[in-house]
């Protein structure tokens, strides 16, 4: 049987630097940082840091009743926001025709860390007796999932996805061999993660890899290959995808966005948090194997690239032994986002759809020195012109789970 090829109709996003695809771009283009420097709280033991917060009322002119926003924890609110928009541009009504034959695979790291710390504090930390009585169905991980299938009339598989930084991307590799395999026509897919609570910062202040903030600038803290990066900025959001086999698309008069060619999944099986280079090769030859590409047939790599020491060495290494003498165009977008954990990989697929669309691959800020020109071509201070048909996504999350999206024009 011939492969159903499985088109992009729609995108959504909520992000630090913006809630519209185009407000996302224009950013990325222009080097708009939503990275925030924050003082020391000695009252739950905070150093100075840095964050990428959302900013705006998120059920602004979305239509959730208030009975629902009371069931939502913020990353539930993230990721029904995304969804949502990624439905309407996918000119779909807000129901599925065929509830169905419509799918949901969604991902998030931690689910609603920001209930459960919450909860965790009026339990152990003051007198109150009573949590909030939702605190168990908003704090799920699943809680997003959930509300979104809800929201749409999904009611063909459902499938929720915990993969640490791998997260959203794995439920769209996901969902396209779900509408290839012919069990759903329709799909949302994608992932939301909301850590900027107190806890949380701290948790990952103590491991030691979150980026100091740079005095003169905390805008710059995060600096993805460069030569003296500090390591990573957390920041919280969402992104969704409408995903169609093209029959389904052709039947309704839709237009694509671009094909979603190529998946590929390996595990490293070697350590908890230190990425391995061969297994990064494997997932990187496996996407570009099933989108029926040669290395030197896509032209930009949106790497995962999360300005740590380590991770960005061994990426810079993994995507010269995966691509060998055909040198992509290759970016980081965290720098102005931060690391948007179980949302990453979601965002920065449309980061990498938005290069394909335009032709055009937006450079990684705040790159002053970078020791990786020998390995990779980064793409710095300016845009870059791209001049091929496919592109590709990387995610490589703690527990050695790596995740590569390929896309190419439809």
């Amino acid at each position: 049987m011939t492969r159903q090829r499985i088109w992009i109709t729609g995108r959504g996003l909520v992000t630090p630097i913006g809630s519209s695809v185009e407000e996302f771009v224009h950013a990325l283009d222009t080097g708009r940082s939503g990275l925030k420097g924050c003082a020391a709280d000695a009252s739950v033991g905070l150093a100075p840091y840095v964050t990428a917060p959302v900013t705006g009322d998120l059920a602004l002119g979305r239509g959730w009743p208030v009975t629902l926003q009371a069931l939502l924890d913020r990353a539930a609110m993230l990721g029904l926001a995304a969804a949502q928009s990624a439905w309407a541009e996918a000119g779909l009504p807000p129901k599925a025709p065929v509830p169905e034959r419509a799918a949901l695979a969604w991902g998030t790291g931690m689910g609603g860390a920001g209930t459960m710390e919450v909860a965790y504090s009026e339990m152990l930390l003051t007198e109150r007796k009573r949590v909030h009585p939702y605190s168990v169905v908003r704090g799920m991980v699943n809680a997003s999932a959930a509300h979104i299938a809800m929201w749409h009339a999904l009611r063909g598989p459902v499938m929720p996805f915990s993969n640490a930084c791998a997260s959203s991307a794995q439920a769209i590799g996901e969902a396209m061999y779900l509408l290839r395999s012919g069990r759903a026509d329709v799909a949302i897919a994608g992932g939301c993660e909301a850590l900027l609570v107190g806890g949380v910062i701290r948790a990952w202040q103590a491991m030691g890899v979150l980026a100091k903030p740079d005095p003169d600038h905390p805008e710059q803290s995060c600096r993805p290959f460069d030569s003296k990066r500090g390591g990573l900025v957390l920041g919280e959001g969402a992104g969704a995808v409408v995903l169609e086999t093209e029959a389904h698309a052709r039947a309704r008069g839709a237009r694509p966005i671009a094909e979603l060619a190529g998946y590929g999944l390996s595990c490293d099986a070697t350590h908890i948090s230190r990425p391995d280079e061969a297994g990064q090769v494997r997932a990187m030859c496996a996407a570009i194997h099933d989108a029926g590409l040669a290395p030197h047939e896509v032209g930009h790599v949106n790497s995962h690239g999360t300005g740590t020491d380590v991770g960005d060495a061994v990426e810079a290494g993994s995507i010269a032994a995966a691509f060998g003498s055909a040198r992509p165009l290759v970016n980081a977008t965290k720098a102005l986002h931060g690391h948007l954990m179980g949302a990453g990989g979601a965002v920065e697929l449309i980061a990498a759809l938005a290069a394909l669309e335009r032709r055009s691959v937006p450079p990684t800020a705040h790159v002053r020195e970078t020791d990786c020109d020998a390995s990779i071509d980064l793409v710095r201070h300016r845009p870059r012109v791209l001049d091929s048909d496919a592109v590709m996504s990387n995610s490589f999350a703690f527990g050695g789970t790596n995740v590569v999206l390929v896309a190419r024009r439809a």
